[in-house]
C-alpha cells in the first residue's frame, strides 16, 4: 500500500485549535461523524445530514484528501458550467475533514464529501492516522436504506458496531446477509480490527421515496448520533423543512391512486407486525425491545400466518 498520509493535508492552525479545544473535553477526543457521497443514501439522509451540521454549526476545515487520486472522473463526472462562450464554473469534487462546534461548543469532526472510487484500502488507514492523531474515541457513519415501510408511520433504523456494546439498545432487523461493499463499512471495518470503537446507524426510508430528499430521515440519522454521542446538533432547523416534505409527499400520494395502495398496504403490515409483538412504535425505549432472536422468531410466525391468509404479496 501507497503511503496514506500522502493523499490528505492537515490545516496547522485548525489542529491547533483543536488540540486547545481537546483540553476541555471529559474523554480523549472529539467523535468523528462521516458521511460521504456515492453509496446507497436513500431519502439523501447522510447528505442532508453533512449540508445540515456544516451550515449550521460553525466549521473550520481540519484536513483535505487529495481527490484526484481517489475519483474515477468517468464514471462520476462533476459538473461544468458553459456561459455563452466560455468556461464559468467548475464544481470541484471534495473530501474533507470539518472541525465542528455543537450548539453547546463541544468539537467533533465530520467527514464529508464523496466516497472514494478507488484506493479504499489507503482511504481506510489514512482516516485511522487521524482518528490516532486526534484520540478520536467513537467514529459514526450515517445513511438512509430502502425499506417496504409506509411514510405516515415511525422510522427504524438498523444500528451496527464493531463492539456489541455499542447497539446494545438497538433492534437487529438482519441476520447474516452478503451485500456490496462500500468505503464507509469498510473503513468502520478496519477501524474495529486496529481496536477502535466505531459504528453506524441506517434510516429505513419508504422504498417509493428513496431518490427524493426525506428530511425526516436525517432528523433520525443526527438524533441517533446525538443519544449515542451528547451532541447538541440543533435539529430544530430541520423541523420545516420535514413539515413540508410530508405535505408534498401527501399531496402526491392522494393524486396518485396506486401509490396510495402501495401506501396503506405497507401501513397494514407495520401496524400488523407491530401488534403481533406487542409494540405500536419501533423505536420506543429499550425495555420495551424484543431480542433479536425474539423479533426474528416473531416476524417469520407474523409471515406464515400472512402466507395462510393470502395477504402477503
Amino acid at each position: 500500500m501507497l503511503d496514506p498520509s500522502e493523499i490528505y493535508d492537515v490545516e496547522p492552525d485548525a489542529a491547533e485549535l483543536l488540540d486547545a479545544a481537546r483540553t476541555g473535553l471529559t474523554h480523549s477526543g472529539p467523535v468523528l461523524v462521516h458521511a460521504v457521497r456515492g453509496f446507497v443514501d436513500a431519502g439523501s439522509a447522510g447528505q442532508l445530514a453533512a449540508v445540515h451540521l456544516s451550515e449550521e454549526l460553525r466549521t473550520t476545515r481540519l484536513a483535505t484528501f487529495d481527490v484526484d487520486q481517489l475519483l474515477d472522473y468517468r464514471s462520476r463526472r462533476p459538473t461544468m458550467t458553459f456561459d455563452s462562450t466560455t468556461w464559468s464554473s467548475y464544481a470541484e469534487p471534495e473530501l474533507v475533514l470539518d472541525l465542528v462546534e455543537d450548539a453547546a461548543g463541544v468539537p467533533f469532526l465530520l467527514l464529508r464529501g464523496l466516497e472514494p472510487d478507488i484506493q479504499w484500502e489507503r482511504y481506510a488507514a489514512a482516516v485511522r492516522q487521524l482518528v490516532e492523531r486526534f484520540d478520536v474515541p467513537l467514529t459514526i457513519g450515517i445513511h438512509g436504506i430502502p425499506m417496504g415501510v409506509p411514510h405516515t408511520r415511525p422510522l427504524s433504523v438498523t444500528a451496527h458496531g464493531t463492539r456489541a456494546e455499542l447497539v446494545v439498545n438497538h433492534t437487529s432487523w438482519f441476520g447474516a446477509v452478503q451485500v456490496p461493499a462500500s468505503a464507509s463499512a469498510l473503513l468502520e471495518y478496519r477501524l474495529g480490527q486496529a481496536g477502535h470503537d466505531a459504528m453506524g446507524f441506517a434510516v429505513h426510508v419508504p422504498h417509493y421515496l428513496a431518490q427524493s430528499p426525506f428530511p425526516q430521515a436525517t432528523i433520525v440519522a443526527l438524533e441517533s448520533v446525538e443519544r449515542a454521542t451528547g451532541l447538541d446538533l440543533l435539529l430544530g432547523s430541520l423541523t420545516e423543512a420535514a413539515r413540508e416534505a410530508t405535505e408534498e409527499i401527501e399531496r402526491q400520494v392522494e393524486a396518485a391512486p396506486e401509490v396510495s395502495a402501495v401506501v396503506r398496504a405497507l401501513e397494514e403490515q407495520y401496524d400488523n407486525f407491530a401488534r403481533s409483538i406487542g409494540r405500536t412504535n419501533f423505536l420506543g425505549e429499550t425495555a420495551e425491545i424484543p431480542t433479536a432472536d425474539e423479533l426474528g422468531e416473531e416476524f417469520e410466525r407474523f409471515l406464515a400466518q400472512q402466507g395462510k391468509d393470502g395477504t402477503t404479496h
